[in-house]
């Protein structure tokens, strides 16, 4: 073992990442940087059967180890969603601009204490022994009225953390990463690999 292949092709994803496991044996590298080119389908019921298929895909085209996360956006008023369909949402080409925007058309009058959500993140890390570990964070708050930050990506600008009164693409990634849902996700999968590595 040599590498961990992140399967990935997302730089801002990949970019945390790094900073998170930047303390493990093994380099993470992503999709991209070790040559894989796979189309994944992503047809999982739940974030943890997502990244399961995407660790154990490249995994398997690669024979190395492969990780893989699974993440979005769950809102209450809408029944969780957009949820596992987050990156897919309104159309995969669809910038995240218009998802954000059609998001806040949604709850357009819904009252705060209404507006709750959720980022979700689960990681998966398969071995070519078949072994496979996989781990979960979460992190709550509840939806803007308003995008605001340039920071972060995705649905950052309109996630709103009502303790630091601001929304997650307004905060450094130092403090997104020790908050965050993917933070804590890969936390958590760093614990379990440090026993194995």
């Amino acid at each position: 073992m040599k590498r961990i292949i992140f399967a990935t092709g997302n730089p801002g994803k990949m970019k945390e990442i790094r900073m998170i496991l930047a303390d493990l044996p093994l380099p993470v590298v992503s999709m991209k940087e070790a040559g894989v080119e796979a189309r994944i389908v992503e047809d999982g019921n739940s974030f943890e059967e997502n990244a399961v298929i995407k660790a154990r895909t490249v995994m398997e085209l690669t024979g190395e180890p492969a990780m893989a996360d699974d993440s979005g956006l769950e809102i209450d008023w809408l029944g969780g969603a957009p949820g596992i369909y987050s990156a897919r949402y309104m159309g995969e080409d669809t910038s995240y601009e218009i998802k954000n925007r059609a998001l806040l058309e949604k709850l357009e009058g819904v009252p705060e204490e209404k507006r709750t959500a959720r980022f979700v993140c689960s990681i998966a890390c398969a071995f070519p022994d078949g072994r496979i570990f996989t781990s979960r964070g979460t992190m709550e708050g509840v939806i803007a009225h308003d995008i605001k930050g340039a920071n972060g990506f995705g649905y950052d600008p309109i996630f709103y953390l009502p303790e630091l009164k601001c929304t997650s693409a307004e905060i450094s990634p130092e403090q997104k990463n020790e908050l965050s849902h993917r933070g804590k996700a890969l936390r958590r999968m760093k614990e379990q690999l440090a026993k194995i590595l």
